[in-house]
């Protein structure tokens, strides 16, 4: 689908159910991590995972059709999995760490349920960057095709640097065997992530005017669904300041003594600031293009 054929993508009722089912699905597992131990930790993982990339597919497959969509998922797929593998093993380019058993089945010491957590996320994190930048319709100018990758892995980057400790340093879903100066967080994890996510991005981004030459128009209705999503995601890093009777200090690998409360509150900040951020100004560009949609049909 695309500008020039005219076709606006939006809500229809039978879509709408999935994709609200989705999003509450994904909402209820934000607040089991609260109370880690009440429900099976691979459960609550499984639950984080596989809404999001539920969510995508559903949606993403109205706005690119099955085929774009598939491409999308293929690349995050591919693309995770590759890095992971090596990072695992090299160090490079996130740091040296390995997967625990809390993360569930492994291939090559690489948790499945991880890939799946690129193409959710990703997905997420584009329509932000779509929406934020106001580029549905777009041609494929430079800024498009350059900026648009750009944006699209800072905001996802936003999402790890909200939560990554709290999954490593406290959870211990992975350990970072050198510890590292953000709670427990090397940073070169955080820079080992953009890269990772740009090279995604900017596949895609080459697809997609390679093949198209403009982005597909959507109508806000349809875009707000996947800007919540990723508010939700946002939301259940502050549901971890309520009180609970997990530990008091936590340990990293290189003996290094955390705060856990000191830890929740930080990654709270982090994330008022950065997703919460992304996900006001991609709300309030809907709620723009709402207003001129709809300032343009009175006048006609």
């Amino acid at each position: 689908m695309s500008a020039s054929a005219e076709a606006i993508t939006t809500y229809k009722p039978e879509g709408t159910l999935a994709l609200w089912l989705l999003m509450g699905i994904y909402a209820v597992a934000r607040g089991l991590q609260v109370y880690p131990g009440r429900t099976p930790m691979l459960t609550v993982v499984a639950l984080h995972v596989a809404p999001p990339a539920l969510f995508a597919l559903l949606h993403g497959s109205r706005l690119y059709g099955w085929r774009g969509i598939g491409v999308f998922a293929a690349i995050c797929l591919f693309v995770g999995d590759a890095v992971e593998n090596v990072g695992i093993r090299s160090g490079f380019p996130f740091g040296h760490y390995y997967f625990t058993d809390l993360m569930g089945p492994k291939i090559s010491g690489v948790p499945v349920l991880l890939a799946l957590a690129y193409v959710g996320m990703a997905y997420l994190s584009w329509v932000l960057a779509c929406s934020i930048l106001g580029l549905w319709g777009a041609r494929a100018e430079s800024h498009a095709r350059l900026v648009l990758p750009l944006l699209a892995s800072s905001i996802m980057v936003s999402w790890d640097l909200s939560q990554d400790p709290i999954w490593s340093t406290v959870l211990r879903a992975w350990t970072w065997q050198d510890g590292g100066v953000y709670f427990g967080v090397p940073v070169s994890n955080f820079l080992g992530w953009f890269l990772t996510v740009y090279v995604i991005f900017q596949m895609f981004a080459i697809y997609l005017f390679r093949f198209s030459h403009s982005l597909p128009v959507a109508s806000p209705s349809y875009l707000r669904p996947a800007v919540l999503f990723y508010a939700i995601s946002a939301a259940g890093n502050l549901l971890l300041l309520l009180p609970n009777k997990q530990a008091a200090v936590v340990f990293d690998p290189a003996g290094i003594r955390w705060r856990v409360r000191s830890l929740t509150e930080a990654c709270a900040l982090v994330t008022l600031l950065t997703m919460g951020s992304f996900a006001i100004l991609a709300w309030k560009r809907t709620a723009d293009q709402h207003s001129a949609m709809s300032s343009r049909q009175s006048v006609a």
